[in-house]
């Protein structure tokens, strides 16, 4: 009787042993096609900000088209050289969570709720065929209902209009403020206007743009039901095209064109 009992345990080991193997085995070997293709999901959303992706052809070949840049954040300038990292593999997202990389914004200041703000950030240029900017694909961020809303934002060359807007992570209701992943809510961008004399204008409102609004160009129509979604789109926008974000890159951009 015992013997059997020690059989029946040995193979009941080997069997979870051998499973574990093979589990760790496919995990390991499956996880450079899984990051490979975080990579590619990442790359399209940053392609469809700018209405620029086109699934015949393949991801790399569009994304190769694309110029990575850097912005030093504290004066808006763009940085070409001098980097004291990896540009290949620099995450801004990550930098955030290292003090040497990324400064802490104050409560005051922090309508998108980021926390910290990394010191260097990455956006994409696409040029046209005389090899002048046509459009210019920022990263944004800011709090949502239930957490951070990451997403992208496209703008033409007169680095004031609106070309596209997309989400790639969030944590939103479904049917209320997951809604901004709705390609007819995210259609109502292209062409709108980020700021006026004043500075940023562009918002969120709560129901819907009037046609016979004299401000139209600076307002979207709102999210039914989601309210704290809408008004954290808002803030996200007003943050990284206020001062702390890309005023002082559009305003030396534009200059320079």
């Amino acid at each position: 009787m015992n013997e059997s009992i020690k059989k029946t345990l040995l193979v009941a080991f080997g069997v979870c042993f051998i499973s574990s193997l093979v589990v760790s085995f496919t995990a390991v070997s499956l996880r450079s096609m899984q990051n490979e293709n975080a990579i590619n999901d990442q790359r399209i959303k940053i392609l469809e900000a700018a209405n620029i992706y086109d699934s015949s052809i393949s991801v790399d070949e569009q994304f190769a088209n694309l110029d990575i840049k850097y912005i030093d954040f504290e004066n808006g300038l763009i940085l070409d050289e001098y980097l004291d990292f990896d540009i290949e593999s620099y995450d801004q997202l990550k930098s955030t969570r290292d003090a040497s990389l990324s400064t802490p914004v104050p409560a005051s200041d922090d309508i998108a709720v980021i926390k910290n703000r990394e010191n260097v950030g990455k956006f994409y240029i696409v040029k046209d065929d005389n090899g002048l900017i046509d459009k210019l694909i920022l990263p944004i961020r800011g709090y949502g209902l239930w957490g951070t809303l990451y997403g992208y934002m496209a703008i033409e060359n007169d680095f004031n209009t609106v070309a596209g807007l997309v989400f790639y992570d969030h944590k939103e209701t479904p049917g209320l403020g997951a809604e901004v992943d709705n390609p007819k809510w995210k259609a109502l961008w292209a062409g709108k206007k980020i700021y006026d004399e004043n500075g940023v204008k562009l918002q969120v409102i709560k129901g819907i743009v009037s046609k016979d609004d004299a401000e139209i160009e600076y307002k979207v129509d709102g999210l039914s039901g989601a309210t704290l979604t809408a008004r954290g789109v808002s803030n996200m926008i007003s943050y990284w095209f206020g001062e702390s974000g890309y005023s002082k890159l559009l305003e030396q951009l534009n200059y320079e064109s």
